[in-house]
């Protein structure tokens, strides 16, 4: 899922959700629900800032991880 990708993502990255929060000043708490998979529908422009911030193509917030 969506969220699951952007927390794997963050997190290889060695980046808190504070520090993602403030770089897409996007607040903690809609970041959370994102990861969580309660927000299942962020807009684009939200994807984007969170795609910049993590320095990855918006593509890469779309795939699964088979780990």
């Amino acid at each position: 899922m969506l969220g699951s990708s952007i927390q794997r993502i963050r997190q290889s990255k060695n980046m808190t959700l504070s520090q993602l929060a403030k770089k897409t000043n996007i607040s903690k708490s809609y970041l959370s629900s994102i990861e969580r998979n309660i927000q299942t529908n962020p807009s684009i422009s939200i994807l984007i800032k969170i795609a910049i911030a993590l320095e990855v193509d918006i593509q890469k917030l779309f795939e699964s991880s088979y780990k």
